[in-house]
């Protein structure tokens, strides 16, 4: 099936994806924008799954402070290679997710990281979160649309949030 250059363009900006990856969806889907966005996310997933094992030593520290200078955090998000570290994708990413964890307080995470036993909300674990900018998606879902388009492997490793006045002894 030909493929208009329009279609592709609309796909590869709502996507982010290579414009030959948008192509092919199109194609496998005959044209159909949702159901071309479903298989581009799907191979996202499959991507990152296949990139988990790999080791992520390169990164950055991300930053963010609310107006006001009431609430931050600190977010740390790692790759594989510096060159992607200093992409200005890798770089919104790490900013947006320190806004998230301002935004919307996270106590863990991932559910791996909560303690054994405790009960807890998807809300409470920053993975399962729906992203402040795209409530649906989740954060995970971020993460992983960022691996297959750097095609390396991503992890946010740690985050901390600070708000003035508490520090959990007041609590």
């Amino acid at each position: 099936m030909q493929v208009s250059t329009e279609a592709i363009k609309a796909l590869r900006e709502q996507t982010s994806a290579g414009i030959m990856e948008c192509k092919r969806a199109l194609q496998e889907t005959d044209g159909d924008l949702i159901a071309a966005t479903t298989k581009l996310r799907e191979r996202g997933y499959e991507i990152a799954k296949k990139k988990d094992n790999r080791a992520t030593g390169q990164g950055l520290v991300e930053s963010y402070v609310h107006t006001g200078g009431r609430v931050g955090a600190l977010v740390e998000i790692n790759c594989e290679s510096d060159f992607v570290a200093r992409t200005p994708e890798f770089e919104g990413l790490a900013h947006d997710l320190a806004m998230q964890v301002v935004a919307t307080c996270p106590c863990y995470l991932s559910p791996e990281d909560a303690p054994e036993g405790q009960e807890f909300a998807e809300e409470d674990c920053l993975l399962l979160q729906p992203f402040i900018k795209d409530p649906t998606k989740k954060v995970q879902d971020i993460v992983a649309e960022m691996v297959a388009k750097v095609r390396e492997n991503v992890k946010i490793r740690r985050f901390v949030r600070f708000e003035l006045g508490l520090d959990g002894r007041d609590e």
